[in-house]
């Protein structure tokens, strides 16, 4: 999604690759009922076009057999499907109640200074995209981020200097 809210699309059309539609095959042998097969395509979709955009939606219902606003609801309830391109790095912050009372909001400010883009946004140079999140489930370890799929925990803000140092 842009920082407006609006959902964007690829900058061109969109559509599996060879190799892709043979994960397809596969993922249907796994699941044939195209429902339980549905989270497993669209992760799919991720790795392929890196985002779901409208038109990534499309071609999704398409080979799930399922109505668009379907589609459409599945990606939008999960928040990790990014739904806009994102930067190289792409960091999660997490918002919920334990990493909240352990300074979250703080932390946060800190990281959009230190990145100069905001939640929602990626870098000028293409190297960051920001998000905040509900909860990470890591919450022994609160405050928490995710980048690049990697946890980590009890943030300080050496902490997050040192990690976006070694992201660069």
């Amino acid at each position: 999604m842009s920082s407006s809210g609006h959902m964007i699309d690829h900058p061109g059309p969109v559509s599996w690759s060879e190799a892709a539609r043979r994960e397809i095959d596969a993922i249907f042998a796994k699941y044939p009922d195209t429902k339980s097969a549905t989270l497993p395509i669209i992760w799919l979709a991720v790795r392929e076009f890196g985002w779901i955009s409208p038109q990534v939606e499309v071609i999704l219902g398409e080979v799930l057999k399922r109505p668009l606003n379907e589609i459409h609801s599945v990606v939008t309830f999960y928040t990790m499907f990014p739904q806009g391109p994102l930067g190289r790095h792409h960091i999660q912050i997490c918002r919920n109640i334990a990493c909240w009372l352990a300074n979250a909001p703080e932390l946060m400010e800190h990281l959009v200074a230190k990145l100069g883009i905001r939640p929602g946004e990626v870098s000028a140079d293409g190297r960051f995209s920001l998000e905040e999140v509900e909860c990470l489930a890591y919450c022994e370890c609160a405050p928490a981020l995710r980048i690049d799929g990697r946890y980590e925990g009890n943030l300080t803000r050496e902490k997050i200097d040192r990690i976006v140092e070694e992201a660069r």
